[in-house]
């Protein structure tokens, strides 16, 4: 294949990735047929890059996990203080949004929750050291195990954005609610969870 034909190819593909996120937001059982026609191309090609709706999607819930994983470290960078590692990386995450709610409309449609689970691993893991060395440090004071309180934040985050899909919660609020939200879970006086993130929006 030529080098320009590859190059048509990679567009090809990114734009039904592309087009393939914003038609699941949409419409979480959409058919190959409509991400072909939303796309503007037939379907196979959307078949020749993915040779089923299962890959296509599956391939989209590898990009979400690592969006996230690459906005969680990107806010964590250079933050020494396990709290306001904690507020920024929620911040962060709120950033890419959109992603969480693929993965919620997935997890409730298509992919299995404990396949989601499984993905979002390697960032449990990280929120899991963030946190063991709060509660090593003082920062944070939870009854829970800091693994069992990672889980906590992973699901409160799926449980705001709910919030926000079901018209609870306005979406300017829901990244600062949120990352207190979070702080508060794992001990964070509500005040000083409240600055905190204040203080980490600044920072942004």
């Amino acid at each position: 294949m030529t080098t320009g034909n590859t190059s048509r190819a990679d567009t090809n593909r990114r734009r039904i990735l592309d087009v393939a996120l914003a038609e699941l937001l949409r419409d979480p059982d959409a058919s190959m047929d409509q991400i072909a026609r939303a796309a503007g191309v037939v379907r196979r090609t959307v078949y020749g890059h993915f040779p089923s709706r299962e890959a296509l999607i599956g391939t989209l819930t590898d990009e979400a996990v690592q969006a996230l994983t690459d906005a969680d470290a990107s806010a964590r960078a250079g933050v020494s203080d396990p709290a306001q590692a904690v507020a920024r990386a929620v911040l962060g995450i709120w950033e890419i949004a959109d992603r969480y709610r693929l993965l919620i409309a997935l997890a409730q449609r298509t992919v299995t929750v404990q396949g989601i689970r499984d993905r979002l691993a390697p960032l449990r893991e990280e929120k899991t050291r963030v946190l063991q060395r709060g509660l090593d440090e003082g920062v944070f004071s939870s009854p829970l195990p800091a693994a069992a309180l990672a889980l906590v934040h992973e699901q409160l985050l799926f449980a705001v954005m709910e919030a926000v899909n079901e018209g609870l919660l306005p979406p300017e609020e829901a990244g600062h609610a949120a990352a207190v939200t979070a702080l508060t879970a794992a001990g964070v006086p509500s005040d000083t969870a409240t600055d905190l993130v204040a203080r980490a929006s600044d920072a942004a």
